[in-house]
């Protein structure tokens, strides 16, 4: 997978990016209101370095691990790292160390841990929260329920900036299913700006579902495969 060459990923990305707008226009919104996080997880060093060359800057990736091992082979790249797989409290002190941003905070041990060991480096990160959409017992996330005592609760830490919330749909082909969950995030986040949270970012959608994301308010989708290729591992985005 390392070998995949660079006009490739190129021609990838802006491929993406021409549905990601397409998408945008057909729900009447502005492209300029919905970013691309590219989802590296899986690929290695050189894949990403191919990415920079195009001028990407920020990757997702599933697991802290994988953000230690490339972090060091890309350190002259200044890549921004992004969490959004679901993180253990003892990945706290890399997470402080190397991300800039963590996208699936969904408990208030979770926020203790990364506050405790961001004090320690002297940093504070911005930070979504993940809420949990959808019934599927594999996917993780917050209920959404405790979102307003979680969100309260937040703003106790001054190392954590909260900008807002993210979520995964449920895999199944009924469309309004998918499009549900989605509404369901941006609905709970307009609820939690009444209450006077701060909450501009929707972080929604992924590869196969991403229109109906943008359609629901997304600001921002996390695309993998459509970037990247097909993964040599265990799933995809």
């Amino acid at each position: 997978m390392d070998h995949l060459d660079h006009s490739h990923l190129a021609a990838n990305w802006t491929d993406v990016r021409r549905r990601v707008d397409e998408a945008c226009h057909a729900a009447g919104r502005d492209p300029a209101e919905v970013s691309i996080l590219p989802v590296s997880k899986t690929f290695g060093p050189e894949v990403v370095r191919g990415a920079v060359a195009l001028g990407l800057h920020r990757f997702g990736e599933n697991k802290v691990q994988e953000i230690r091992e490339k972090s060091g082979p890309l350190a002259d790249c200044g890549i921004r790292w992004v969490v959004i797989g679901h993180l253990q409290t003892n990945k706290a002190k890399d997470v402080a160390r190397l991300a800039s941003e963590v996208q699936s905070l969904d408990r208030p041990e979770l926020a203790e841990a990364l506050d405790h060991r961001l004090r320690i480096e002297g940093r504070s990160i911005d930070v979504l929260v993940q809420v949990k959409t959808s019934s599927e017992e594999s996917k993780q996330g917050l209920p959404p329920a405790g979102l307003p005592a979680f969100l309260d609760e937040l703003a106790r830490y001054d190392t954590l900036r909260v900008r807002g919330l993210m979520t995964l749909a449920t895999h199944v082909d009924d469309p309004a299913e998918v499009r549900a969950c989605f509404r369901q995030l941006r609905e709970l986040r307009d609820a939690a700006q009444a209450r006077g949270h701060e909450l501009p970012r929707l972080s929604m959608g992924m590869s196969g579902d991403f229109p109906l994301a943008v359609a629901e308010g997304s600001t921002e989708v996390r695309i993998g495969t459509a970037i990247f290729g097909r993964r040599p591992a265990a799933g995809s985005l």
